[in-house]
């Protein structure tokens, strides 16, 4: 088994060390505001997924203040001229436009990021239902600027689940504005979340499966632990009913045969995911993320030596 991480994609695409940092474009969701639902789906935060993004502020002041909570991870060695980032923006649904946030607002947003010197690249969270024809030409001109990136939700490719968990839009859905991206030369980022209520191991693989069969395929993947967060629905549900949530090595130990079913050209971009401390419900080993790291680490390892033997 082997994958390929987004720390080696970005040396060999940029030939540099690049971080994200993390923008905001005060952008709702339509599964929030009553478009589509209300209350987000069941396992999101009140930060909409986006507990450790800026706040809301012109594009210029988001990205000086999100510069300084990554430039110490920087080797000294690499002066601050010289440090490359790329613009993400996680929150909620950032291509969804309303009455308050426009599709000019956005407009001026994006440029404002991506013609920054050091920004080398624009990430965008969103939804596969708000991804519109002028949304996608907005895309596309910018991605002829830098690369742009779109980091789609799945999260699951059972219906069942989907409706459990209030997603708000089906397989089908996904898979039109997939391909439609992919068509129009936009990278694309699937996100799925291992732990979900409801799936077996098996259901949770059938997902990567289907990822690791698209064709074309999805340019990056995102696999996120399931995170059960004070103040969602998902929290409700798991104070009641109590279920099942993966434990350290179990999880570790189902990433490597996800990582085994995903082909070398898809750049896996996250294997875990963590939730703010201070809202953590369950699993609770999560916060700790440096021996969360260090156990998939050595879980990938040893499953690769036991291949080799």
């Amino acid at each position: 088994m082997s994958y390929r991480t987004l720390n080696s994609y970005l040396k060999e695409k940029f030939g540099c060390k690049v971080y994200k940092i993390s923008l905001s474009t005060g952008c709702t969701c339509p599964n929030r505001d009553g478009t589509k639902g209300t209350g987000g789906c069941t396992f999101c935060s009140q930060g909409g997924s986006g507990d450790f993004a800026a706040k809301p502020a012109p594009i210029k002041i988001q990205i000086e203040e999100a510069k300084k909570r990554v430039d110490s991870k920087f080797p000294k060695s690499i002066p601050p001229e010289k440090r490359k980032y790329i613009a993400y923006f996680q929150s909620y649904t950032n291509t969804y436009t309303d009455k308050n946030i426009t599709i000019e607002k956005l407009r001026e947003i994006f440029f404002g990021a991506i013609s920054r010197p050091e920004i080398v690249a624009i990430s965008i969270g969103t939804r596969p239902d708000c991804i519109t024809d002028e949304i996608l030409e907005l895309l596309c001109k910018l991605n002829k600027i830098k690369p742009v990136w779109i980091e789609l939700g799945l999260q699951t490719i059972h219906e069942q689940t989907a409706r459990k968990i209030n997603r708000g839009y089906t397989l089908k859905e996904f898979e039109n504005c997939f391909y439609k991206l992919k068509s129009a030369g936009i990278e694309v980022i699937a996100h799925i979340i291992l732990g979900l209520p409801g799936e077996s191991k098996e259901l949770m693989l059938q997902t990567v499966k289907y990822l690791s069969k698209l064709n074309p395929k999805p340019n990056g993947i995102k696999i996120q632990l399931l995170h059960i967060l004070e103040g969602t629905k998902m929290a409700q549900e798991y104070k009641e009913n109590h279920f099942k949530l993966f434990e350290l090595e179990e999880y570790c130990e189902f990433v490597c045969k996800c990582l085994k079913i995903l082909p070398p050209e898809i750049v896996v971009h996250r294997i875990t995911g963590d939730g703010p401390k201070k809202i953590l419900i369950a699993p609770l080993w999560s916060a700790d993320k440096k021996n969360v790291l260090n156990t998939l680490k050595n879980n990938i390892e040893r499953f690769i030596d036991n291949k080799l033997q």
